[in-house]
Protein backbone atom coordinates (compact mmCIF):
# COMPACT_ATOMS: atom_id res chain seq x y z
CA UNK A 1 0.00 0.00 0.00
CA UNK A 2 1.54 3.30 -1.04
CA UNK A 3 2.02 6.07 1.55
CA UNK A 4 0.48 9.47 0.81
CA UNK A 5 0.60 12.76 2.74
CA UNK A 6 -2.40 14.16 0.92
CA UNK A 7 -5.14 13.00 3.37
CA UNK A 8 -3.03 14.05 6.36
CA UNK A 9 -2.37 17.48 4.88
CA UNK A 10 -6.08 17.93 4.19
CA UNK A 11 -6.97 17.10 7.79
CA UNK A 12 -4.20 19.39 9.02
CA UNK A 13 -5.44 22.26 6.85
CA UNK A 14 -9.02 21.79 8.07
CA UNK A 15 -7.81 21.62 11.67
CA UNK A 16 -5.99 24.95 11.26
CA UNK A 17 -8.64 26.73 9.18
CA UNK A 18 -11.68 25.84 11.32
CA UNK A 19 -10.45 27.47 14.58
CA UNK A 20 -9.24 30.51 12.63
CA UNK A 21 -12.65 30.85 10.97
CA UNK A 22 -14.36 30.61 14.36
CA UNK A 23 -12.07 33.32 15.76
CA UNK A 24 -12.86 35.64 12.84
CA UNK A 25 -16.59 34.99 13.26
CA UNK A 26 -16.41 35.69 17.01
CA UNK A 27 -14.51 38.95 16.43
CA UNK A 28 -17.04 39.98 13.80
CA UNK A 29 -19.93 39.32 16.18
CA UNK A 30 -18.19 41.26 18.95
CA UNK A 31 -17.56 44.20 16.62
CA UNK A 32 -21.17 44.11 15.42
CA UNK A 33 -22.37 44.25 19.02
CA UNK A 34 -20.22 47.33 19.64
CA UNK A 35 -21.31 49.19 16.50
CA UNK A 36 -23.15 52.42 17.02
CA UNK A 37 -26.55 52.27 15.28
CA UNK A 38 -27.29 54.77 12.54
CA UNK A 39 -28.53 58.05 13.94
CA UNK A 40 -26.57 57.65 17.18
CA UNK A 41 -23.57 59.85 17.88
CA UNK A 42 -20.06 58.51 17.54
CA UNK A 43 -17.96 58.99 20.70
CA UNK A 44 -15.93 61.75 19.01
CA UNK A 45 -19.10 63.77 18.26
CA UNK A 46 -19.91 64.57 21.90
CA UNK A 47 -18.61 67.88 23.28
CA UNK A 48 -15.85 67.35 25.85
CA UNK A 49 -14.79 68.99 29.09
CA UNK A 50 -11.80 68.57 31.40
CA UNK A 51 -12.83 67.97 35.00
CA UNK A 52 -10.64 67.81 38.08
CA UNK A 53 -11.15 65.44 40.98
CA UNK A 54 -8.34 66.19 43.40
CA UNK A 55 -5.13 65.65 41.44
CA UNK A 56 -6.85 63.70 38.66
CA UNK A 57 -7.89 65.22 35.33
CA UNK A 58 -10.91 63.60 33.71
CA UNK A 59 -11.60 63.82 29.97
CA UNK A 60 -15.40 63.73 29.92
CA UNK A 61 -17.80 63.63 27.01
CA UNK A 62 -20.80 65.82 27.84
CA UNK A 63 -24.40 64.65 27.49
CA UNK A 64 -26.53 67.74 28.13
CA UNK A 65 -29.68 67.08 26.08
CA UNK A 66 -32.26 64.28 26.14
CA UNK A 67 -30.92 62.43 23.09
CA UNK A 68 -27.31 62.49 24.30
CA UNK A 69 -28.29 61.49 27.84
CA UNK A 70 -30.38 58.62 26.47
CA UNK A 71 -27.45 57.30 24.41
CA UNK A 72 -24.79 57.93 27.04
CA UNK A 73 -22.01 55.34 26.85
CA UNK A 74 -24.16 52.75 25.04
CA UNK A 75 -22.31 50.66 22.46
CA UNK A 76 -18.85 51.66 23.75
CA UNK A 77 -16.50 48.71 24.17
CA UNK A 78 -13.86 50.58 26.17
CA UNK A 79 -12.89 53.86 27.81
CA UNK A 80 -9.44 55.41 28.09
CA UNK A 81 -8.01 55.36 31.66
CA UNK A 82 -9.31 58.80 32.74
CA UNK A 83 -12.19 59.07 30.26
CA UNK A 84 -15.84 59.26 31.23
CA UNK A 85 -19.17 60.85 30.45
CA UNK A 86 -20.70 63.77 32.30
CA UNK A 87 -24.50 63.96 32.29
CA UNK A 88 -25.85 67.49 32.79
CA UNK A 89 -29.49 67.98 33.81
CA UNK A 90 -31.67 71.09 33.80
CA UNK A 91 -33.29 70.37 37.14
CA UNK A 92 -32.04 69.51 40.60
CA UNK A 93 -33.67 66.10 41.12
CA UNK A 94 -33.03 62.39 41.61
CA UNK A 95 -31.83 61.16 38.20
CA UNK A 96 -31.73 57.36 37.79
CA UNK A 97 -29.56 55.39 35.35
CA UNK A 98 -29.53 51.93 33.81
CA UNK A 99 -27.08 50.02 31.62
CA UNK A 100 -29.15 48.86 28.64
CA UNK A 101 -26.84 48.36 25.61
CA UNK A 102 -23.88 49.48 27.71
CA UNK A 103 -21.17 46.92 27.02
CA UNK A 104 -18.73 47.81 29.81
CA UNK A 105 -19.25 47.93 33.59
CA UNK A 106 -19.18 51.45 34.99
CA UNK A 107 -19.02 53.42 38.21
CA UNK A 108 -21.24 56.47 38.55
CA UNK A 109 -20.92 59.51 40.79
CA UNK A 110 -23.99 61.64 41.42
CA UNK A 111 -23.11 65.32 41.90
CA UNK A 112 -24.82 68.45 43.25
CA UNK A 113 -24.74 71.81 41.44
CA UNK A 114 -21.82 72.95 43.62
CA UNK A 115 -19.71 69.98 42.45
CA UNK A 116 -20.06 67.88 45.63
CA UNK A 117 -20.30 64.14 45.03
CA UNK A 118 -23.31 62.81 46.96
CA UNK A 119 -23.37 59.14 45.95
CA UNK A 120 -21.23 56.62 44.04
CA UNK A 121 -22.58 53.35 42.64
CA UNK A 122 -21.21 50.40 40.65
CA UNK A 123 -23.16 49.30 37.57
CA UNK A 124 -22.99 45.97 35.72
CA UNK A 125 -22.90 45.95 31.92
CA UNK A 126 -26.06 45.31 29.91
CA UNK A 127 -28.55 45.39 32.79
CA UNK A 128 -31.74 47.32 33.31
CA UNK A 129 -31.40 47.68 37.08
CA UNK A 130 -32.10 51.22 38.27
CA UNK A 131 -29.20 53.11 39.85
CA UNK A 132 -30.61 56.09 41.72
CA UNK A 133 -28.88 58.46 44.13
CA UNK A 134 -30.24 59.13 47.60
CA UNK A 135 -29.89 62.87 47.00
CA UNK A 136 -30.93 65.40 44.37
CA UNK A 137 -28.33 66.58 41.89
CA UNK A 138 -27.76 68.10 38.47
CA UNK A 139 -24.79 66.01 37.29
CA UNK A 140 -23.76 62.40 37.03
CA UNK A 141 -20.30 61.21 35.98
CA UNK A 142 -19.79 57.71 34.56
CA UNK A 143 -16.28 56.25 34.61
CA UNK A 144 -14.81 52.76 34.16
CA UNK A 145 -15.85 50.39 36.95
CA UNK A 146 -13.81 50.95 40.08
CA UNK A 147 -12.28 54.25 38.92
CA UNK A 148 -13.53 56.32 41.88
CA UNK A 149 -12.48 53.71 44.47
CA UNK A 150 -9.04 53.28 42.86
CA UNK A 151 -8.45 57.04 43.03
CA UNK A 152 -9.77 57.41 46.59
CA UNK A 153 -12.64 59.62 45.44
CA UNK A 154 -15.61 59.45 47.80
CA UNK A 155 -18.92 61.19 48.52
CA UNK A 156 -18.33 64.63 50.04
CA UNK A 157 -15.42 65.40 47.69
CA UNK A 158 -15.82 68.04 44.96
CA UNK A 159 -15.27 68.07 41.20
CA UNK A 160 -14.01 71.23 39.49
CA UNK A 161 -14.58 72.36 35.91
CA UNK A 162 -18.26 71.43 35.68
CA UNK A 163 -20.22 73.29 32.99
CA UNK A 164 -23.28 75.25 34.09
CA UNK A 165 -26.56 73.30 33.93
CA UNK A 166 -28.68 74.50 31.01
Amino acid sequence: MPFSLRPSLGRLARAAVFPAALAVLALGMQAAGAQVPSGAKQPSEFPRVKLRAGMYVIDAAVAANDADREQGLMYRSQLAPNEGMLFVFNENAVHCFWMKNTLIPLSIAFIRADGTITDIDEMKAETTDNHCPRNNGVYALEMSKGWFAAKGIKPGMKLDGLPKPQ
